[in-house]
């Protein structure tokens, strides 16, 4: 495989959209793109060329790639889907499925951990395969690279032979592959498998094989998720998160209650699972604020020193109110085997574990409350979201910095541990 470790020299402006992962949660993605496409102007029906996305954000993602329509159009259909979803449309939420697969776990113990017939998963996500290739025409993607719609379209998964976060892109011939530490791009066809893949959360969801490897969901050992759209050429970066912990108005809050019993299962898994879904992407933003930081403070004509490093203007959005609490209160919305596998794992207000229903709850109660959620959201911040939707409006420079829909923490109350390099 050729690789390319520098960024791509840019003569033009390239937006790139970056959608993180979350399951459920990231129906967020779906009221903010909402808003988004609400507040873009009609003279520009595509306002992003590059668009990424990790586990349930690359559902969204390549539906949006795919979309023979405008990007309002297409999140027309985004949004619909997500309102009309139901637990059932992604995973098996039956009593005989679920004790099926609780049974097969059982047994691989006497087979060295190893599923005897297909990969082990705690729950069958075939249901989510039949949706996405019903509703994702993935031939359309190469048309509208070809039409100059897009540029790249790119999806994450995790390498279990290799160790290593792997980027699936599509795009444009000039694009070349690249390979940095324990990451690599690797250009592909995307398929149904690339995105069953990135969304295959572990021990949920089975893994699939692709080529004569494993992959699983993409948020896992993702170390830098904006570095795939700064690779393939993006300038300019808007990201949608899943995570309300960039606000300082929640900063320390998590450590002010004592626990009221030892973690439940549920509890541990919530919060690998925020591991792996939220705080690399809260660490790249802040290394990428960083950046800029630096740069800003550097005199244009010696900019090009410092090369390969550019300015990155940046824009983010992330839920104002906490996700876990809201789906605290919808568990009891669940089917009755999947209510009791919840409580049973503690996953649950009372048990402490809700963080890892909300990775869960496909259903309407839950699903609505989260694309309003990030609608609100979203259109809080419309001006800002204007000038960010075009480049050349004096505001620009506010959108450079990325300072509306989170809250950056200046860089001296920084802790020294995690300086990045």
């Amino acid at each position: 495989m050729s690789a390319n470790n520098e960024l791509p020299k840019l003569t033009h402006q390239a937006s790139a959209l970056v959608l993180s992962g979350g399951g459920a949660r990231a129906a967020y993605q779906a009221g903010v793109l909402k808003a988004l496409a609400e507040l873009a102007p009609e003279s520009n029906p595509h306002p992003f060329q590059i668009i990424c996305g990790t586990s349930a954000g690359a559902v969204n993602a390549l539906l949006l790639a795919s979309h023979p329509g405008t990007f309002k159009e297409a999140v027309e259909r985004l949004c619909t889907l997500w309102l009309q979803l139901t637990v059932d449309q992604i995973y098996r939420s039956g009593w005989f499925s679920l004790m099926g697969n609780m049974l097969a776990i059982t047994r691989s113990l006497f087979n060295q951990g190893v599923g005897r017939q297909r990969p082990l998963a705690l729950l069958d996500n075939t249901p989510l395969r039949d949706l996405v290739t019903e509703v994702i025409q993935f031939d359309n993607i190469q048309r509208n690279i070809d039409a100059g719609i897009l540029r790249a379209v790119c999806v994450n998964a995790l390498s279990y032979g290799a160790g290593e976060s792997v980027s699936f892109f599509q795009g444009a011939e000039t694009l070349s592959e690249w390979h940095r530490f324990r990451r690599y791009g690797v250009r592909t066809r995307l398929t149904v498998d690339h995105l069953m893949a990135s969304a295959a959360i572990p021990t949920l969801f089975s893994t699939v094989k692709i080529g004569n490897d494993y992959f699983g969901d993409g948020a896992v050992r993702q170390l830098a998720p904006i570095s795939p759209a700064l690779h393939l050429g993006a300038n300019r970066v808007f990201v949608v998160g899943v995570s309300n912990n960039r606000s300082p108005v929640h900063w320390g809050k998590q450590r002010s209650k004592p626990p009221r019993h030892s973690p439940s299962i549920a509890q541990i898994a919530g919060q690998l699972f925020n591991a792996a879904f939220i705080d690399s992407l809260e660490g790249d933003l802040e290394h990428l604020d960083r950046v800029n930081l630096l740069l800003d403070s550097v005199e244009g004509e010696k900019l090009g020193e410092l090369a390969p490093l550019r300015p990155v203007e940046s824009a983010v959005i992330e839920p104002s109110q906490s996700l876990d609490r809201l789906a605290g209160r919808k568990v009891r919305f669940l089917p009755p085997a999947l209510r009791w596998l919840f409580r049973a794992t503690g996953a649950t207000t009372s048990g402490g574990g809700a963080s890892a229903a909300s990775y869960l709850l496909f259903e309407k109660p839950f699903i609505s409350e989260l694309v309003e959620l990030g609608y609100q959201d979203a259109m809080w911040e419309r001006d800002k979201l204007r000038a960010f939707l075009q480049p050349e409006a004096d505001s620009v420079q506010e959108a450079r910095r990325g300072l509306f829909g989170r809250r950056v923490k200046p860089v001296t109350e920084a802790n020294d541990g995690n300086t990045q390099s």
